[in-house]
């Protein structure tokens, strides 16, 4: 029996619940986090589900620049030796910067960047004494489109995927492996468009579903690879369209209301 635990935050709902899924099928305990309380059905439900393995359940709010230390800390208060981390909390907007209150403006930093580098940098120690581990970050394609309406979501993401890119080259020589997932648009009803535009992406492979991204993801993760985006070909395609586009032809977009 395997004795590792896994950690997946934003895990009551999503690509987070399937993270914590995909990773027990692998045969991982885990400790699954959320600032919902709906977190601890999400735990029942697994270990139901995986009643050979071990999961917690906990509420704490990732959005605090005091939560990554109170994790680390309670996993080590109760002797759980962490072999995966999964930083997946997050939210997502697209909303022009100065229309954000503070306080959201400061969550979404926080979540984004704060807590999931002092995650990184606080069970990484671990792993690297240990010699080994596995790290994935959840990223966003949205970190290569300087646009309008995504500064603070794609820049926060931004940040995430180069300290990503650094944090793997520092530690695979100690056998552990970071990855930078960079999904485009994923079914989890996070996105306010109709269900038929829906499936129509998801019959052209733009949309895909949790369980595809999640299974590619890891697939990368315990492959050792850096990076890895999803859907592939679509959105790496629209990436390099949108830095070719002009600064003055994105006023002009904006101007005329397209986006």
């Amino acid at each position: 029996m395997n004795t590792y635990f896994a950690i997946v935050t934003g895990a009551s709902s999503g690509m987070g619940v399937e993270f914590a899924r995909q990773l027990a099928q692998r045969g991982y305990n885990l400790l699954i986090v959320s600032n919902e309380e709906a977190i601890h059905t999400r735990a029942e439900e697994l270990q139901l589900a995986f009643p050979d393995l071990q999961v917690i359940g906990l509420v704490l709010d990732l959005g605090q620049q005091s939560s990554a230390r109170e994790l680390y800390n309670y996993a080590h208060a109760h002797e759980l030796e962490v072999e995966v981390l999964v930083n997946n909390a997050g939210v997502y907007h697209d909303k022009d910067i100065l229309d954000d209150s503070e306080g959201f403006t400061s969550l979404i930093m926080n979540l984004h960047m704060y807590t999931p580098a002092m995650l990184c940098y606080l069970f990484g120690q671990d792993m690297r004494e240990r010699h080994k581990g596995y790290i994935l970050n959840v990223c966003s394609v949205t970190s290569k489109m300087a646009a309008q309406r995504l500064g603070t979501y794609g820049g926060t993401k931004a940040f995430l995927a180069h300290f990503t890119r650094a944090l793997h080259i520092e530690l695979k020589p100690y056998g552990v492996y970071v990855t930078n997932v960079s999904p485009g648009a994923v079914d989890t009803g996070l996105y306010s468009i109709k269900p038929i535009y829906t499936k129509i992406g998801k019959c052209l492979g733009i949309i895909v579903t949790p369980k595809t991204l999640v299974r590619r993801g890891l697939r990368a993760l315990f492959h050792g690879r850096s990076k890895t985006t999803i859907p592939t070909v679509f959105w790496q395609v629209l990436c390099f369209i949108i830095l070719l586009i002009p600064t003055c032809v994105l006023r002009l977009i904006r101007k005329l209301g397209l986006f």
